[in-house]
């Protein structure tokens, strides 16, 4: 049912947030069980595959759409970085061989510290720049550098590895994107859209996206060894 309601928070960021989050964990739940299990899923290609890259591409679009509404963009960009520093370190230790470096927290923490450099562009122009930088990313596929300095920005040797990788080059352009996005749909930063009551659930889990991403991993992997024990 269809119902209007005013609210503190723009309450259809958090349904597609918590749409994201249904999205990652179910991505996460099939490479679980093949690379721990040795299940026959194909997580790489097919359906499962585009669950992954739909979640990210929802996380980092909506993420740019907030830094468009928020006046904390700092404060936001240097805590997340932080989380994301420790949660390298501590998978580093836990899971040896399953580094995370530039993963998608990273990525996110570094774009938001970078919003201010493109807080007065125009939406034509985030969506034009945007593009171009999406497009570059073939230019970098061609490359094949010998050390990984330039790893933050896409450029890469062969012997490069990292479990969760998102560089800026291309998917900041995502970002820019969300950023234009927001300008357009949110210029008096109020909802676009009735509030729906049937979405309150997937709305919870978007309020607590952050939260979600940094527990789910360790309690699949705690569930999965209960139901295979």
């Amino acid at each position: 049912m269809l119902m209007s309601k005013t609210v503190n928070r723009l309450w259809e960021l958090d349904f597609l947030r918590g749409v994201a989050i249904l999205l990652m964990v179910f991505f996460h739940l099939m490479y679980d069980l093949h690379e721990f299990y040795n299940l026959p899923i194909h997580y790489q290609e097919g359906f499962i595959f585009l669950t992954g890259k739909a979640s990210a591409t929802l996380f980092i679009l909506l993420a740019g759409v907030s830094c468009s509404l928020s006046k904390s963009n700092l404060k936001r960009g240097r805590n997340l970085l932080f989380i994301a520093i420790l949660l390298t370190i501590i998978t580093m230790i836990a899971v040896p061989g399953s580094n995370i470096i530039f993963g998608i927290l990273h990525f996110l923490a570094i774009s938001i510290l970078l919003y201010p450099i493109f807080h007065r562009w125009s939406p034509g122009i985030l969506m034009v720049f945007g593009t171009i930088i999406i497009g570059l990313q073939y230019f970098t596929a061609l490359l094949t550098p010998s050390t990984n300095l330039l790893f933050p920005l896409g450029f890469i040797s062969k012997d490069f590895f990292s479990v969760d990788y998102y560089p800026l080059i291309p998917y900041l352009g995502l970002f820019l994107y969300g950023i234009a996005l927001g300008k357009l749909l949110y210029p008096d930063k109020k909802s676009r859209f009735f509030y729906w009551s049937f979405a309150k659930p997937l709305i919870l889990l978007g309020q607590h996206s952050l939260f979600i991403y940094l527990t789910h991993q360790p309690i699949l992997l705690l569930l999965l060894y209960l139901f295979f024990k």
